[in-house]
């Protein structure tokens, strides 16, 4: 794997609370080796909800009240670009990587990832 972009991580914090001394930044382009795939990323919420809304409109759309179903309607279309989006995108995975200078980036999200 390759990491696509910098990554800064962390603080380093020295003797007193709050002091930071710096952190650690991982520069775009060095290499390294997946040890692990996690499982998937959580679904945003407005996917859950565009889901639940949408189960709720195919179960019970029919037998609404008119005005109901029209605002029904409405949710499910506001929702739509982000259920796109996350049909287009396909499921996530986090990950663990050991980079060939010995750091290990665990739980890394795929999206900053490139394979070689």
């Amino acid at each position: 794997m390759r990491l696509a972009e910098d990554l800064a991580i962390g603080e380093a914090v020295a003797g007193e609370p709050g002091a930071v001394v710096g952190f650690l930044a991982l520069g775009a382009g060095i290499e390294g080796t997946v040890e692990r795939v996690d499982g998937e990323l959580p679904e945003s919420e407005e996917v859950r909800e565009y889901e639940r809304l949408k189960a709720l409109f195919d179960g019970y759309g029919h037998a609404m009240p008119e005005a109901s179903r029209k605002r029904l309607e409405e949710e499910i279309a506001q929702l739509e670009p982000e259920w796109a989006a996350h049909r287009e995108r396909g499921s996530r995975v986090t990950v663990r990587v050991r980079w060939d200078n010995g750091f290990v980036l665990d739980g890394a999200h795929e999206d900053v990832l490139t394979a070689l």
